[in-house]
């Protein structure tokens, strides 16, 4: 089933495949575009920064943030609600991702933050945070690229990752960038669907998945690839799925193997494991994998190789991204739809 080119044809009208093959050049693009973008005076150094952002915006300042967490001097935070934290204040950069340029909770953080005199960016492809940030006079980190917003990730994350680096919070990542690149380069081409399932992981892991609820696991820089991996199943799969992280899982969620029993046979938890974790938490995903085990949990371990966090996390966001394809054609969904978001959006409208 999942060597079958008319399959891939059939299923996928929107073009989700080439999309997630894309990801190198978005992140090149991208890249390219954030070194070029000048900040006005004032903006660097910040008390804090805070990403405005739902979905597939959202997730790229997850990523960006638990890539500066042991670098930047204050924190970098991803607010995912109407309403701003109450420590954001003047001396705080609110940086506004919205894909469309028009989801309702960012906007009104944005309108909040504004009020509230904070350092404001926006990046978007156009809608009413393009116009309000013109408006405005504020800088505006605009792109093109026609696709559903999850599958912009490379814009998301990257820009981020360049603002960052700006306001001084990072190190210049060049070097990992061309390491990620490079890492993504070599890894294509062996998940890609011309190469047939017995020699494919990633057709391999997703016939593993196939019909089972799904775990992910992960820790650190990780952490956000594993709810990234979480939400590629449900928009891309159509298929549930939940994430979890150490080392806190290690303090609850192995406690719950045990019931209801039935459900074992129907859960599948995937590890990514790391050798730049602790290496306290590199022992804790052995011994986690130890426990699924000892109950019987179908569980698979994925090594993200690489030496640097940023290329480990394009790695394993590229990896997962061919894995949550592969499941839709399983399911036998069209990856690109997400006919229950369009519903709700809908019924928000009418009140």
């Amino acid at each position: 089933m999942l060597d079958d080119p008319n399959r891939f044809r059939k299923l996928d009208p929107g073009g989700m495949l080439e999309r997630i093959r894309e990801l190198p050049q978005q992140c090149e693009r991208a890249w390219a575009a954030v070194r070029s973008f000048a900040l006005p005076d004032g903006y660097a150094n910040p008390d804090g920064v805070i990403v405005l952002g739902m979905g597939g915006s959202a997730i790229g300042g997850d990523l960006a943030g638990a890539l500066a967490g042991t670098e930047s001097p204050g924190p970098c935070l991803v607010c995912r609600d109407y309403v701003l934290p109450a420590w954001v204040g003047p001396l705080t950069v609110v940086i506004a991702s919205s894909y469309s340029g028009n989801t309702e909770e960012t906007l009104s953080a944005f309108e909040e933050a504004v009020a509230r005199g904070a350092r404001l960016i926006a990046i978007t492809t156009g809608g009413r945070l393009a116009a309000r940030a013109q408006e405005l006079g504020l800088p505006l980190l605009t792109f093109s690229y026609p696709a559903q917003p999850r599958a912009a990730l490379g814009y998301s994350f990257i820009f981020l990752v360049g603002l960052f680096q700006k306001l001084g919070l990072l190190a210049d990542k060049q070097h990992d960038l061309n390491e990620a690149l490079q890492a993504l380069a070599c890894l294509q081409p062996t998940l890609d669907t011309v190469v047939p399932q017995v020699e494919n992981p990633a057709k391999q892991l997703a016939a593993s998945l196939h019909q089972h609820f799904i775990v992910v696991y992960g820790a650190g820089h990780l952490e956000p690839v594993a709810r990234r991996w979480r939400g590629q199943f449900a928009e891309n799969s159509k298929a549930w799925a939940a994430y979890e992280e150490w080392p806190e899982l290690n303090h609850n969620a192995v406690v719950g193997y045990e019931h209801p029993a039935a459900l074992r046979d129907d859960i599948a938890v995937v590890l990514l494991a790391s050798t730049l974790y602790h290496p306290r938490v590199q022992v804790r995903v052995q011994v986690t994998a130890d426990l699924l085990a000892r109950q019987g949990i179908p569980h698979h371990t994925i090594q993200v190789p690489g030496e640097s966090a940023l290329a480990q996390m394009l790695w394993a966001i590229h990896y997962g991204d061919f894995v949550s394809y592969y499941l839709a054609m399983l399911y036998g969904a069209d990856p690109s739809p997400v006919q229950s978001i369009v519903y709700l959006k809908e019924r928000l409208a009418q009140f």
